[in-house]
């Protein structure tokens, strides 16, 4: 609370629960794509969220998504763990780029630098947050995991190089489609985000 008000307006709240609600939704819906990863859309409401209302309600949003999915999470909650530590890697960057400068040029750039900062923090999570739950729950040495990729990339030797030519690949690519669909989406959704005011 600042001076008796909050800081963020009663739309603003509503915005921000509606957008999770759907990201939640869409958290469930799972394109496959290489070996265990699939490509999902959660966070595209996130990232809609971050550029609409800010880098701290995009946060929320985020985190909100990341309460939900523990209702029915099938990992013990490090899945939503890792998704919120990559979701949180894109928004931050790209959303306090994009406030510095409200324009298409900016947001682009916030997206890209916040794709590479995602990117990044996607492979660190594999590395030492997810493949390991993974490889305990199922079963799945290391050894077992390197070998699974090298039926796809021959060069893979080591846990490092799997998440460089395999995650890293992945995540670039996921999170890619999801800034094009950002860039496509906003301004035709800006007036509804913004309530009723168009932005650029």
């Amino acid at each position: 609370m600042t001076n008796g008000k909050s800081i963020l307006s009663t739309r603003q709240l509503t915005t921000v629960a509606i957008l999770a609600a759907i990201s939640a939704v869409l958290f469930l819906v799972e394109v496959p794509i290489v070996l265990f990863y699939k490509l999902d859309f959660s966070n595209l409401p996130v990232l809609l969220g971050t550029f609409a209302l800010g880098p701290l309600p995009g946060t929320l949003i985020l985190l909100l998504k990341s309460l939900l999915g523990l209702l029915h999470t099938t990992s013990q909650g490090v899945g939503e763990l890792a998704d919120f530590i990559m979701g949180f890697a894109m928004l931050l960057p790209a959303g306090l780029i994009y406030r510095h400068r409200k324009c298409r040029k900016d947001a682009m750039l916030g997206m890209i630098v916040g794709t590479i900062c995602a990117t990044l923090a996607g492979m660190l999570t594999n590395v030492y947050l997810l493949i390991p739950f993974y490889g305990a729950v199922y079963n799945l040495p290391v050894e077992q995991i390197i070998t699974m990729g090298q039926a796809f990339v021959p060069a893979i030797n080591s846990l490092w190089s799997f998440v460089a030519l395999i995650t890293g690949p992945f995540n670039l690519l996921k999170w890619v489609i999801i800034s094009v669909l950002t860039i496509l989406l906003y301004k035709p959704l800006s007036p509804i985000l913004h309530g009723g005011r168009r932005h650029s």
